[in-house]
């Protein structure tokens, strides 16, 4: 008798909770997206470059080409002088395929170190 009324509250209390939960599934909801395509100031490669503390942070947008992939997330960048690593976010997504002659913006956080890199939050093709 003891469990039986344990069980009932526990699915009680459990209900409106497991009811409620979404699956974080928002496929079904388009989402508006502004792209602005005005004059953006945006810094070299060199500039950022020039400060390779490890306690550097900066935001940053570049523009240049991904001229190659180096391993999972992490891809080399060129503005056409310097080239710099830099690491994508996980939820960037373009409408078509890109390659290494594809001029894109780059929008993200510049971090100094031994290794001095772009981490990426939102990507536009020129």
């Amino acid at each position: 008798m003891k469990k039986t009324i344990i069980a009932i509250t526990a699915a009680l209390t459990l209900s409106p909770t497991i009811a409620l939960a979404g699956n974080d599934d928002h496929s079904n909801h388009k989402q508006a997206q502004f792209n602005y395509t005005g004059p953006v100031s945006t810094i070299t490669v060199a500039e950022l470059l020039k400060d390779t503390s490890m306690f550097t942070e900066k935001n940053a947008v570049v523009d240049g080409k991904i001229i190659r992939h180096i391993r999972k997330d992490k891809y080399l960048f060129s503005d056409g002088t310097t080239e710099i690593q830099i690491e994508l976010d996980d939820d960037i997504s373009l409408p078509s395929a890109i390659n290494e002659t594809t001029k894109v913006r780059l929008f993200g956080e510049y971090e100094g170190g031994k290794v001095p890199e772009i981490e990426v939050d939102r990507m536009q093709i020129l």
